[in-house]
C-alpha cells in the first residue's frame, strides 16, 4: 500500500475519531500518532488532508450535498461522509488526478464502509468531479 493511500486511511480515522468523540484535533492527533511510527511524508500528508478538510468543511459539504441525490450530509454514515470529504478536498485543493482520487476513495470505502459504500462513494464523487469547473485551487 502506498504512502498516499495510508495517509487517506489515517485521515479517515482521525476525522472519524473527531466526529465521534467531539474532541478537537489537537487532543486527538498526539494520541493517534503515538503508537504509529510512519514515514514523515505519510504523517505530513495525513495532517495536510485533515487540516484542509477541517478548514474547508463548509465548501466541501455543500459540494457533497449538491451532488448526492436526496442525501443530507448529516444522514450519511460517518465513514462515507469523511471519505467523501477527503476526496473532495483533494479534488479542490490538491494536484491529485481525479481518477486516482475516486479509485482510492472507493478502495477505502470498501475497506472501512458497509457493503454499499463503494458504489455510493463512486456515484457521489463522479457527480462532483463532473460539476467542478476548475480544479486545483491553491490555498
Amino acid at each position: 500500500m502506498g504512502n498516499r493511500r495510508k495517509s487517506r486511511e489515517y485521515a479517515l480515522q482521525l476525522l472519524y475519531a473527531r466526529e465521534l468523540s467531539g474532541r478537537q484535533m489537537d487532543e486527538i492527533s498526539p494520541l493517534f500518532w503515538k503508537d504509529r511510527p510512519v514515514p514523515t511524508q505519510t504523517s505530513g500528508y495525513t495532517n495536510k488532508i485533515v487540516s484542509g478538510v477541517l478548514r474547508h468543511t463548509v465548501v466541501i459539504d455543500a459540494s457533497i450535498e449538491q451532488n448526492s441525490s436526496n442525501w443530507k450530509i448529516s444522514r450519511m454514515s460517518h465513514v462515507d461522509r469523511n471519505i467523501l470529504r477527503i476526496a473532495v478536498y483533494e479534488f479542490m485543493y490538491e494536484d491529485s488526478p481525479p481518477v486516482v482520487v475516486i479509485n482510492e476513495a472507493i478502495e477505502v470505502a470498501k475497506r472501512y464502509g458497509d457493503g454499499e459504500s463503494g458504489q455510493f462513494v463512486n456515484g457521489v464523487l463522479d457527480a462532483i468531479r463532473k460539476s467542478l469547473p476548475t480544479r486545483n485551487v491553491k490555498e
